[in-house]
Order: structure tokens, then sequence, then C-alpha cells
């Protein structure tokens, strides 16, 4: 494919979306339609996707591909721009919510005419912001993308209770609509200072124009209460639980990741890397390590666990553009990938569970890794890679960032990375205990209160048949029948109690999304030099933003 047909298709990743699920809307209630056209739509963009990655990585073509929409003229245009970085955001995306819809199809959390139309729209917003090169364009996508995050927010949430349900939607519309108005005062900042709002015209000023650096940072700091940053990280660990499953691991992997991506790009193209400020990141991002794990300890349900471990691991992925070294920024890029597929595949593992078993709470059940190996497998695989553990994805990048660390001489930041990770370890084994390894004791206590003692059954049996006292020897039968039935009864019960749930009870549909996302973080692993060497490149980009800039005015 050439290079102009690649930059005139920029713009398609947020129109063809956007378009068809508009359709759909239109269409109405037929949900199978629905589903064939959004799972058809989301794989054309991944291959799409996947296409550029491998375009940027050939050594004969352009690091950067820019495209101006109605070829307007450098600066009155909407800018649309791809490199190596946000090829790859948009290639892991794209993964992530075909996995996710596939899930929300297989626990019926899609049963609306509304859900493929805002799955779509939301899709549309996400490509916008990897693509976008101006940041009141940014602005707008963002607002595509949380539009109808807030009808998929409320649709799926059928399964909470009514005041949590509205406590989380309300948590979150607000925390957003709040930051959405911040990043705004932002870009007004912005073009009343610099006179534009397109990042080649803002490029290097921040390092260079105190006034233009004091506006761009009401932008970051917009964008790091989107991203869950301590202090103001409260609002992804209670919100997003709040949801349905689906829906949360959909999130987990769009939402904030977004931020992340803008706060790289700004850094980078903005501020040119500028040092004097690192400083505030990398106590920031160790602070957010360390009380995101620390929030996880004492919940008692699996996704709020997950989220609490969402936030701690957001801060190890930004140190990456605190260090802003070649290996750090490699290191973080390389985390963040690493990091949207391993997260969604947890929820989406423990979702499969709670989504059949109706709870997710820490202890409710127990021992279901005789019964739903393959789900159990998955979190555990993914629980590991989060950890840190070889031969898995998430080894090779806290190894990286550790190393990247090093070299910035950020022996304090090594230290916390090291004992978070352990704590992130043990905060893993705790779900992986509580609901897949050992039995419930609530369970055990409730089947021993319950269930009739084999010993007194038998002795009361045998009492009947010898009492002879008993009024008749009819009525001594009958109350022995009985006994010998409540006997086997019970004797089948404790016979099939080894476990302390029917067999095979997650379907393959439920299941399979997360055993896929498990999948590839093992194969990350094993495999990790090609994504390092991607990670590379797009590392490349933000340090020398020369190639970005001129695709960005030639578009």
């Amino acid at each position: 494919m050439s290079q102009n047909v690649l930059e005139m298709l920029l713009p398609m990743m947020v129109a063809v979306p956007l378009l068809v699920g508009g359709a759909l809307a239109v269409v109405g209630n037929r949900l199978k339609l629905h589903a064939w056209v959004m799972m058809i739509t989301q794989l054309v963009i991944l291959a799409f996707s996947v296409y550029l990655v491998a375009y940027f990585a050939h050594p004969d073509h352009p690091d950067a591909l820019g495209h101006s929409v109605g070829l307007w003229p450098y600066g009155v245009g909407i800018p649309f721009v791809a490199d190596m970085f946000s090829a790859l955001m948009l290639t892991v995306t794209s993964i992530l919510t075909v996995c996710c819809t596939w899930f929300a199809l297989a626990s019926y959390a899609a049963n609306s005419m509304f859900f493929a139309p805002l799955v779509l729209i939301l899709g549309s917003g996400v490509n916008g912001a990897f693509l976008t090169a101006d940041l009141f364009n940014l602005f707008v996508f963002l607002e595509v993308m949380l539009l109808p995050s807030y009808g998929l927010y409320v649709l799926s949430a059928n399964r909470q209770t009514p005041a949590r349900r509205v406590h989380g939607a309300r948590l979150y519309v607000t925390l957003n609509l709040f930051t959405s108005t911040l990043y705004m005062i932002g870009v007004g900042f912005l073009y009343g200072t610099a006179g534009s709002v397109n990042i080649g015209v803002l490029a290097s000023l921040g390092s260079s124009d105190r006034t233009v650096a004091m506006a761009a940072s009401v932008c970051l700091l917009a964008l790091g209460i989107k991203a869950a940053i301590v202090p103001l990280h409260g609002w992804l660990a209670r919100s997003y639980p709040a949801t349905s499953p689906a829906i949360t691991a959909l999130f987990s992997g769009l939402h904030t990741k977004v931020a992340i991506y803008a706060i790289y790009r700004l850094y980078a193209v903005i501020f040119d890397g500028d040092t004097r400020f690192l400083w505030v990141g990398v106590l920031l991002f160790c602070l957010t390590m360390v009380i995101g794990v620390l929030g996880a300890v004492g919940e008692k349900t699996t996704r709020t666990i997950l989220a609490f471990h969402m936030v701690s691991q957001i801060g190890y992925i930004l140190l990456g553009v605190a260090l802003f070294t070649e290996l750090g920024l490699t290191a973080g890029i390389f985390y963040l990938l690493h990091h949207m597929i391993v997260k969604a595949s947890l929820f989406l593992s423990t979702g499969a569970v709670e989504v059949r078993y109706g709870t997710g709470v820490i202890g409710a059940l127990g021992g279901i890794v005789r019964t739903e190996p393959w789900v159990a497998g998955a979190f555990l695989v993914a629980a590991l890679s989060l950890a840190g553990i070889p031969p898995f994805s998430g080894f090779m990048a806290k190894f990286l960032l550790i190393l990247g660390a090093v070299e910035a001489d950020e022996i304090a930041a090594v230290v916390v990375m090291v004992v978070v990770s352990l704590v992130t370890l043990l905060s893993m084994l705790k779900i992986w205990s509580g609901m897949f390894w050992e039995k419930s004791a609530q369970r055990t206590k409730s089947k021993s209160r319950n269930t009739p003692s084999a010993t007194r059954i038998i002795a009361s049996t045998a009492s009947a048949y010898s009492d002879p006292n008993s009024r008749t020897p009819q009525l001594a039968h009958m109350a022995s029948e009985s006994q010998f039935q409540t006997l086997t009864q019970s004797m089948t019960i404790i016979e099939s109690d080894r476990s302390t749930v029917p067999k095979k009870r997650i379907s393959w549909n439920l299941s399979l999304p997360a055993i896929v996302l498990a999948g590839l973080t093992i194969c990350l692993g094993l495999g990790a030099q090609l994504l390092l060497t991607l990670s590379g490149m797009a590392a490349e980009g933000l340090l020398d933003t020369s190639n970005y800039l001129e695709a960005v005015m030639n578009g």
C-alpha cells in the first residue's frame, strides 16, 4: 500500500466506526446483526493497525505519516498523524476491544440495541485520540470517547445493587466532566499564550516559554487525573467495579491508557523532555505505586483489588516518561502494552467467575480450580505476569524499568518497584487462594451445619429397627426407610463434595477471551525481543520528534 493511500486512510480509523455505530443505532433492535457488524468492524480496524505497525517497522519506510482533513493548510486543518507509538496503541486497544466485546456478548452484557453503537463510537474516540496532533481535537475525541462510556456504564451495571450503581456512575461522570473542563481551560490558556493548539506550533515551547509551560501543565494535570495518579486516584477504584466485568475490562484497557499516551506525547513534544520537571514525576509515580498497592490490601472483592492494582501499575508505566531516557521510555512503553493485555485478562478471568457464580467476593467460592482449570490457569498466568515473575512479559517490563531507573540514578525508585512487586504478588496469591485454590470455609461450615451426620443417621436407623417400643413394625420400617433415604442423599452429597461447585460451569465462550490474552502475555514474555524492538522504535520517536513534527506540518 502506498504512502499516500495510508495517509488518506488515517481519518477512516475515526470515521468508519463512528458511521457504522450510527447506522446500527438506526437499524434498531437486531442484536445478531449488531454483534456481527460490530465484530467485523473491530477486526478490520485491528488488521489496519497491525499493518501500520509492520509498515513503520520496515527500514525503508518513513517514521511517521500525516494527513490534514479537507486539505486545509498547516495550522488550520485537522491533523491526523501516526507513528510507531500510536500504531502500537491502536493495535493493542483493538485486540482488547475485540476480546472484551466477545466477553460482553457471551455474558449477555451486550443484550441492548445500544451496546454495539456505543462501543463503536467509543472506539472511534479512542482511535482519534491516538492519531490527532491538535490539542483541541484531542479534547473533542476525549468527549467522543467519554459520552458513550456513560451509556455503557449504566446499561451494563444491571447486576449491581442500585445504591452502588448510582454511586459509581455519579463518581465516574462527575470526575470525567471535571477533568474535561480542566483540560479545556488548559487548552484555552495555551491558545491565549501561544496563539495555536497545533502540536507542531507548540513544539519545545514548554521548555523555553514559562507561560506556555504553565498552560500545558494544566492540560497535563487534567490528563493525570484521568490516568488516576495519586493523590487523585480514588475515583477509579470506586467506580470501575460498579459496572459489569466486561465494561470494567474494556475501560481498563482504553480510558486511562489514552491519558497515559497523551502524557507521553505532550511531554515529549511540548516540553521536549525537559529534565527540570522530571523529579516531580518520579515522586508522584512512586507514590502512586505504593498507595495503589496498599489500597488493595484491605479489599475483599476481586475487581476492587484489581482496580487498586491498576492504579499502582500506572505508576510503573508513567515512571518511564519521568526517566525520559531511551531505555526508560522503551521500558515504559513496553510496560504500558504489557499491562493493558494482562490487566484485561485478569478482569475477564475473574469476571467469568463472577458472571457464572454471581459473586466476586474473596472466600465466597473456593476450590474451583478443579472444575474450571482453564479460567484458573488464565488468571494464574496473568497474575504472575503482573507481579513480574519470569518467563512472562511482566518480568521483562519490570526488569527494563529497573535498569532504566538505575541508569538514571533513581535508586529510591528501584527499591519502591521491587517492594511493590512483592506486595502485588501477595495480593494476586490472595485472589488465587480465596477464589480458585482453597475451599470456601463459609460453604464448608454451611454444609456441615445443614447436612445430616451419617453416623447419626446410621445410629437412629438401627434404633428404629431394634426399638421394641415402636408402635408397629410398619411404622418402624417406614421410619428406617426414611432414614436410609436421607442417609443415601447425605452420602451422595459427601461423595460429590470434593469440590464446592458443580463441574464445568463456565462456558468456552465466556472463558476464551481471558485465555487468549493470557496466552498473549506468554508469547510476549518468551518472544520479548519483537515487542522490545518495536517499543524502542516508539521511544526513539519521542526522543527525536522531528519526523513526527514533519508529518504534522506536511500532512
